[in-house]
């Protein structure tokens, strides 16, 4: 046995000796609210920032937005070697109306081999298991050869732009490469996702009385109805999938069919550009022809097409309509983006999930966006692995299974020691 296995055996042990120590931190994250909006991560990030100093880590606060606070911290000294940085969010989405949750958002309590509470599993379970192998490896005082930053940021929920683009775009991490503990299935971590293109359509007409409608006045809501016609139209687009992610649409298919099988029938979502009409506001009154109307739509991209050759194909079909309108883009902006299965950072934790678990495993695509999409366009390649139940992730009832936090801590473990010492 090598060396560099019998470290990552001797960790293994070591999280499976003191997995209590696992739960409990991740419970007491659970229990402190990190709701954003507002966004006001001063709390927990203090409980983070005491935990890590009581390990013997060295911390850095970078205050992004008001309260909303990134924490940074560094170890190991060889700065010949690689760089590997643990990334998680410690924000959460609202709970919502609390009268439909069966138990307290905030219990972070274990019952039934599960742990309870919003952000179970998107992420506090998974960034309480970087944080816990973090802080392991420094009371362990294991010699790395190389570094490892891990780096708490406190906006991802709302398209993140004070947590990794801030902290990337003023230098303040850097790597060779990044896992987010994001929320994944149990044998397939997300090594790339579809683009998101977000806007907002407004459409304008001519006021009037409505009793002279339609001939009088120019409505702006039957004029939105002919627009999100067209914009729907996207859907339909021809695109043609470019071959060197061929394979791994082919595998994230394959995942949709045979892993979470209820989603079988969205496999088509990945050669397609996906259109939702979230939200949509017009007119004043029901006898007023309405002058504006707008609406917000999330379209997420496949390979096969960019964000410009959206905006082209929306100009063409709203420009034929002859209307007054006018595009805004907000939100999540990005093209569909991936990092190779071959890279070692997807082979360091690919490797361990199998090494751990003893089954296959291989990466997938997610149809949604996350702060990966921001180490890519920084040329840092990133994949996703974290403990989860996905169908409870940002409803009722967030949960995770206690024996999945456990897994993942033991990938993290295994996968930095095989990342740094390649």
């Amino acid at each position: 046995m090598t060396d560099k296995q019998a470290l990552k055996d001797r960790l293994i042990k070591e999280i499976d000796d003191r997995q209590d120590e696992l739960i409990e931190l991740c419970s007491q994250l659970i229990k402190i609210p990190s709701e954003n909006p507002p966004g006001d991560s001063t709390e927990i990030t203090t409980f983070i920032d005491e935990y890590l100093k009581d390990a013997g880590a060295e911390t850095a606060w970078y205050e992004s937005a008001d309260k909303m606070f990134n924490l940074v911290s560094t170890i190991g000294e060889k700065k010949e070697g690689k760089h590997l940085i643990y990334c998680g969010h410690s924000d959460v989405v609202p709970a919502g109306d609390l009268d439909k949750w069966d138990f307290d958002p905030n219990s972070g309590a274990v019952e039934d081999g599960w742990l309870l509470g919003r952000g179970a599993s998107d992420m506090k379970a998974g960034l309480g298991g970087l944080i816990y192998t973090f802080a392991l490896l420094k009371k362990m005082n294991i010699d790395l050869p190389g570094q490892l930053t891990l780096a708490v940021v406190p906006d991802e929920e709302t398209g993140g732009e004070y947590g990794v683009p801030w902290l990337l775009e003023n230098k303040i991490i850097h790597g060779d490469g990044s896992l987010i503990a994001e929320p994944s299935s149990r044998y397939n971590p997300t090594i790339g996702q579809k683009g998101s293109y977000w806007f907002k359509l407004k459409v304008f007409g001519e006021p009037g009385h409505g009793s002279l409608s339609p001939l009088a006045g120019n409505n702006a809501i039957t004029n939105m109805v002919d627009a999100i016609h067209e914009v729907r139209k996207l859907w339909d687009v021809d695109i043609k999938i470019p071959e060197e992610v061929q394979s791994l649409i082919d595998k994230s298919k394959r995942y949709m069919r045979e892993v979470e099988k209820d989603r079988e029938p969205f496999q088509e979502v990945l050669n397609r550009v996906t259109v939702n009409i979230g939200k949509i506001q017009g007119g004043t009154k029901a006898n007023i022809i309405p002058e504006s109307c707008e609406v917000e739509v999330d379209c997420r991209l496949p390979f096969g097409i960019e964000q410009d050759e959206v905006t082209a194909f929306l100009k063409e079909k709203l420009d034929a309509l002859g209307m007054e309108y006018e595009i805004t883009r907000f939100g999540f902006k990005s093209n569909a983006n991936h990092t190779s299965a071959d890279d070692p950072v997807c082979r360091a934790i690919i490797d361990n999930i199998s090494y751990v678990t003893d089954h296959e495993a291989y990466g997938v695509m997610q149809w949604a966006s996350s702060d990966a999409r921001v180490f890519r366009s920084h040329q840092i390649p990133v994949l996703q692995y974290g403990p989860a139940y996905l169908p409870s992730i940002h409803g009722y009832n967030e949960k995770v299974k206690v024996e999945n936090i456990i897994r993942c801590c033991k990938v993290y473990a295994a996968a930095v020691i095989d990342y740094l010492h390649e």
